[in-house]
């Protein structure tokens, strides 16, 4: 059987598909993305949680709460970029079938210039996987014993 949010999202996407043939105006599906939020700070919480601790279950209780500190801030951002860049259709569509596809990848990047304080299309040229391994190489290496 299909899942609830599932099926709310396919709704969605569908509806605006039907509503609008030309794209998704900022802020039309703002009230889906934010009834989304809870679902995504759980979701950055367990990357977070994984990634930092490399697999050390001593690590993963005392990352929780810092992680979770993390996530609040970070799915705000996500869903005002989502919502500002006019991509909330697109992001949703890939949501809804499972994949990371170039309006999540145009989201993140947009998000991450806001949060280092750039303008918001300034790494929209760069690679996300070349960004990863910079922002990766300056940090949990140095602190891992």
């Amino acid at each position: 059987m299909a899942k609830p949010l599932r099926i709310l999202m396919l709704l969605t996407a569908a509806t605006a598909l039907v509503v609008s043939a030309a794209p998704a105006r900022a802020g039309l599906l703002r009230p889906v993305l934010m009834l989304l939020r809870p679902q995504l700070e759980n979701q950055l919480t367990r990357v977070c949680v994984e990634t930092a601790s490399a697999g050390r279950a001593d690590l993963e209780k005392s990352l929780q709460d810092p992680c979770r500190k993390l996530a609040v801030p970070t799915s705000k951002c996500l869903i005002e970029e989502t919502d500002n860049s006019g991509r909330s259709l697109g992001v949703l569509t890939e949501m809804v079938s499972g994949r990371f596809g170039d309006d999540s990848e145009e989201v993140v990047k947009r998000c991450l210039a806001r949060m280092f304080g750039l303008p918001t299309d300034s790494l929209r040229d760069m690679p996300l996987r070349e960004l990863g391994k910079r922002f990766g190489s300056l940090g949990l290496q140095e602190v891992a014993p």
